[in-house]
């Protein structure tokens, strides 16, 4: 098994990776981790840390092409392999490949996965680890550009083979959804849906989506857009502004920050358009879609219509449709009766059918 994965700058995969290896380990699978940029600085001891893209890029090309020569070299002897690069750079160069295909073609991966977070935690990390000027609006192109560039990379080396989008995860690591992916392949894959915004502040209504998640992720490999948390940035920004603020502080579930009011605002289209276009590529590279529509305290559903369109996008990419409709005061409409295979009317009975689903 080799697999190819990329992400953009200031996402730590390395650690996210050697966890992922450790992980691996811990069930009986040994996995080697190779990181590109790390074998370019041990062929380059003259490059301080953190300059190997001021090199020149006839210098740059022929240290990768070095490092990839070597990197195939061993793949054949290690039972796994785990590469860890980009698809592309964008430094004072410009925007720029960081592979070529012809060495990608004899590499042979088995997998392609380009590894996602929020710009909130991505922003702290460069701050704190790099020495990259940066916007939030060059965080939010950079992380577009690798997703798009690493599934193009993929389908022109072997349309056949997997491609994933996966977050690091933004309440806990994602490494075990990564090593199901890798080596539990014959699992069902599911998105999760469930209404976010319109509930953030009903406390009981998040912790049954929060158990409802926790259900799924047992027995499914779950994309989870839950995983990304950044959905809320504009409307803290807009409050702020409100309140005559210049800069807000923004709280995730594992950093904090203070960001410029202005800046949020100036992301807030491409913030939504991302979320659009990402939950669709989810489903997409999914089997099944498990929506919940909880209850509100008044008894009715708490549907909404990004829940709706995620429905009717799966539909229409025949995936299986299952929907959890726990609203005693309200039923489930015929836009959502029409398009799932099955409708609940509680987690218990969606895990105890989907369980047998799933063993067949």
């Amino acid at each position: 098994m080799i697999i190819v994965v990329t992400g953009m700058v200031g996402l730590n995969k390395k650690s996210y990776l050697e966890a992922v290896c450790r992980f691996a380990a811990q069930n009986g699978k040994q996995v080697a981790l190779r990181s590109v940029g790390d074998m370019m600085y041990a062929e380059a001891p003259d490059v301080p840390p953190g300059k190997i893209l001021d090199i020149s890029l006839k210098r740059l090309d022929s240290l990768r092409r070095s490092v990839f020569k070597d990197i195939i070299a061993a793949a054949s002897g290690v039972p796994n392999l785990i590469v860890n690069t980009h698809a592309t750079f964008r430094w004072r160069h410009g925007l720029f490949p960081a592979v070529d295909f012809d060495q990608m073609r004899r590499l042979n991966a088995d997998m392609y996965v380009c590894l996602i977070d929020g710009v909130v935690a991505t922003h702290l990390r460069l701050l704190e680890q790099h020495v990259v000027e940066h916007s939030l609006k060059d965080l939010i192109v950079w992380r577009e550009e690798e997703i798009i560039s690493t599934e193009m990379l993929c389908k022109g080396i072997n349309d056949k083979v997997p491609f994933y989008c996966l977050s690091l995860g933004a309440q806990e690591p994602t490494v075990d959804t990564f090593y199901r992916l890798a080596f539990q392949r014959d699992m069902k894959k599911a998105y999760l849906s469930f209404p976010m915004t319109a509930v953030a502040q009903l406390d009981s209504v998040m912790q049954e989506i929060a158990e409802f998640r926790s259900r799924m992720k047992q027995f499914l490999i779950c994309f989870d857009p839950g995983d990304l948390e950044e959905a809320h940035l504009p409307a803290v920004a807009r409050a702020g502004r409100e309140r005559g603020l210049k800069q807000v502080e923004v709280t995730t579930s594992n950093c904090r920050a203070r960001l410029s009011v202005d800046e949020i605002l100036q992301i807030e289209h491409d913030i939504n358009s991302q979320i659009y276009a990402r939950d669709f590529l989810l489903i997409d590279q999914a089997d099944m879609i498990v929506s919940f529509v909880p209850a509100l305290p008044d008894g009715r559903a708490a549907i909404s219509s990004g829940v709706e369109r995620e429905l009717q996008h799966a539909h229409e990419a025949a995936k299986e449709v299952y929907v959890i409709w726990t609203a005693p005061r309200q039923h489930p409409s015929v836009f959502v009766t029409q398009t799932a295979n099955r409708v609940f009317t509680s987690v218990a009975e969606a895990v105890e059918f989907l369980q047998k689903r799933c063993a067949s």
